[in-house]
């Protein structure tokens, strides 16, 4: 009955998700199917949602209601997956009858069963919660093919009160470290291996009855296949002397750490349920600095959260001057329900929020403009992402920059290749972008 069916995926959300929707992706080609990526010639479409803000919900909503209007050219069924569908199918799957199927977080496996019923007996299928939480490979590698996301875990035990996860994906999970090596060593050659989960610093705890993100780390650093790796999401208040020791000598680990924060002061900290301390925060990038010289550290602060209050916006501000990061996400409280902090007063208007996040950003500019202009004059390594046309030059990384979060690197050359590594002298810089020309570049700097 599907034999012959194409598929067609859209992945919303966060690179985590992006891992379970190539996974999905893997299933389905591992069947046989046919994928498409143009989504009018699909019979099927699969939407994988996110729910972690409102924000993310409506995004969702909005592109399952436009897939819906492919029924009106091939399209015969429409799949919802992820964590919209399993948090909410309650809400979900009287109101949102343009959706034929729908299957939660751990429910992919599920999919040809519920596909095939549902053309049976014409009818619309509920087949969340009725799979089980199982490691799934092979993928299909939706990124460039020099680099890959490796998600080594799901869920989280953290509990913070403005967030939904736990509530979503469930506790924290680790994955066996020997079907993520095998995972890793299926993705082929891969110039920057990109390691996330909820909290990827917690890894092994819960299956191995000890922390062994350490060991893990070491173990992908022994793959023939792997160039580099770059960690995001390490939660502060786990990362070790062990870790940080790793990533100061293990030549194959960036320089660089994602460490969300949320908050710097103390009282909304404890509000947030988050474990550290502007003290200890500013204690733990010192350690850092000492221990990786350049190290390049980013983060996320949420401003607005209930109750704070104008100096603890300032003491905000006056954090992230200290802490000197070179690039930071800021982001509006978002009002969640089932969430500690739902109930929480005040309640900070939007507009307010809104202000201290645009304060934020201009201040964090001037940050990251001055950490970047140090390396004008200097020669650092880039990964060549592919070309900018419309800049008419290459496009690249430095171990600086993560995909799609932080800046990138323009540069010059007489050639270059997507997925090698190039030395790029830096001519100029930005409070985001790094501009410069290799060696072999024989026309003018950049201005």
């Amino acid at each position: 009955m599907l034999s012959k069916k194409k598929f067609g995926v859209i992945s919303l959300g966060c690179d985590k998700n992006r891992v379970d929707s190539e996974k999905l992706l893997g299933l389905i080609k591992e069947r046989g199917y046919t994928l498409t990526d143009d989504l009018s010639k699909a019979e099927i479409v699969i939407v994988n949602t996110c729910a972690f803000l409102q924000e993310a919900r409506e995004e969702a909503i909005s592109t399952i209601l436009e897939c819906a209007d492919y029924k009106k050219g091939k399209l015969q069924k429409l799949v919802v997956t992820g964590c919209l569908p399993q948090k909410f199918i309650d809400e979900l799957y009287l109101p949102l009858e343009e959706a034929d199927v729908f299957l939660g977080i751990n429910d992919y496996e599920k999919i040809f069963e519920a596909l095939e019923k549902s053309y049976r007996e014409g009818t619309r299928q509920n087949y969340v919660g009725k799979g089980k939480d199982g490691y799934i490979r092979p993928r299909v590698i939706t990124t460039d093919e020099h680099y890959a996301y490796l998600k080594i875990a799901d869920g989280c035990y953290n509990h913070c009160t403005y967030c939904l996860i736990p509530k979503i994906r469930g506790k924290y999970r680790s994955y066996p470290m020997e079907e993520l090596l095998r995972e890793a060593e299926e993705l082929g050659d891969v110039a920057e291996l990109i390691v996330v989960a909820q909290d990827s610093t917690r890894y092994g705890e819960d299956l191995y009855g000890e922390n062994r993100f350490v060991e893990l780390l070491q173990a992908l650093s022994a793959l023939e296949n792997i160039q580099k790796i770059r960690l995001l999401y390490c939660y502060p208040d786990v990362i070790s002397d062990k870790l940080i020791e790793e990533v100061a000598t293990n030549d194959k680990i960036l320089k660089y750490m994602d460490i969300p924060l949320q908050h710097s002061e103390n009282r909304v900290l404890k509000l947030m349920n988050r474990k550290g301390t502007r003290e200890s925060y500013l204690a733990l990038f010192k350690k850092l600095r000492s221990c990786i010289p350049g190290i390049a550290i980013r983060s996320t602060f949420i401003s607005g959260f209930p109750t704070e209050t104008e100096d603890e916006f300032e003491g905000m501000l006056q954090f992230i001057q200290e802490a000197k990061l070179i690039n930071c996400g800021f982001f509006a409280y978002s009002r969640e329900p089932d969430t500690g902090a739902y109930r929480l007063k005040p309640q900070i208007h939007h507009a307010t929020k809104k202000r201290r996040v645009r304060a934020l950003y201009e201040a964090q500019a001037e940050i990251s403009a001055n950490i970047l202009s140090d390396f004008v004059g200097k020669e650092i390594e880039v990964l060549c992402d592919g070309i900018d046309y419309e800049k008419g030059c290459f496009v690249g990384r430095g171990y600086f920059s993560a995909p799609d979060i932080d800046g990138k690197v323009y540069f010059h050359a007489a050639e270059a290749a997507q997925g090698e590594y190039y030395k790029v002298r830096v001519e100029r810089t930005d409070s985001y972008d790094v501009y410069g020309s290799t060696k072999d570049y024989e026309g003018e700097e950049w201005k």
